[in-house]
């Protein structure tokens, strides 16, 4: 069975799959400081060069032998040009310098696996399976329906959502912190046709993962009336737990 283990402090996970470690990320989106400005007139001091080096070190420590994004390694929508194109091509370079780097496609990346074919391995929107069955882990963004043969995975990974829980303490202060959801995928839920015969006899385990940049924002998954953005979630992940960052088990996501 496929297992995909949390690098605790990192929004990172890591699978082994048929002798290959892969290191596992979503939401990178690189360009982020370019694109704020662009949009909304917000300027931020770049972290380009941190958020390349967090990827770099995380390859070095898990003795990773594949990067795998999973969505949105871009911010900006559209094809990527100047000072984000110049991001993604340093990014990249120094990635499959070491490693190679498969792409999910997320809605961020319109372009970008035109721009770096040369470079990438990549999956298309409805994700796809990485290793070979049985032990194969299925991956997808998560901004569109996803290829029913996902099921036929023991984990699906999927980004897009950017889950964070607002944590409140006894004096009315409060926080938001980025965190993991873990749980049993309803199947039938998971496919657009909602069809009961696509229900799996076992259940993959799905993984949301959390933003890898932590100012792309997020969904709030313990607060009330809080919309998602998948279009399976939350529906297809009845029952979850949500965990920190660092390794600290919450319990049931929505009782957070």
């Amino acid at each position: 069975m496929a297992r995909v283990e949390p690098v605790v402090g990192e929004p990172a996970a890591v699978a082994d799959l048929d002798g290959e470690r892969a290191v596992l990320v979503a939401d990178v989106h690189a360009g982020i400081e370019v694109g704020l400005r662009y949009e909304r007139g917000v300027e931020l001091d770049s972290r380009t060069g941190e958020r390349r080096e967090r990827l770099c070190d995380l390859i070095a420590e898990t003795d990773a032998d594949r990067l795998v994004v999973l969505g949105d390694l871009a911010h900006r929508i559209g094809a990527p040009d100047g000072d984000e194109r110049e991001e993604l091509e340093t990014l990249v370079r120094a990635v499959t310098d070491r490693v190679p780097m498969t792409l999910v496609e997320g809605n961020h990346d319109a372009g970008v696996a035109e721009a770096f074919a040369d470079d990438l391995d990549v999956i298309g929107p409805e994700g796809g399976l990485i290793g070979d069955s049985p032990g194969a882990v299925g991956v997808c963004h998560g901004h569109t329906w996803p290829d029913p043969g996902l099921l036929d995975a023991d984990v699906v990974c999927t980004g897009h959502e950017h889950p964070q829980v607002r944590l409140e303490d006894a004096v009315g202060g409060s926080r938001v912190e980025r965190a993991w959801l873990r749980g049993e995928l309803d199947s039938a839920a998971f496919t657009e046709s909602g069809d009961e015969s696509d229900r799996a006899a076992d259940a993959p385990e799905l993984v949301v993962f959390p933003a890898f940049n932590e100012r792309s924002g997020g969904t709030w998954v313990n607060v009330e009336g809080q919309s998602f953005l998948a279009p399976y979630l939350p529906v297809a992940l009845p029952a979850a737990d949500a965990y920190l960052l660092d390794g600290t088990r919450l319990g049931d996501y929505r009782r957070v």
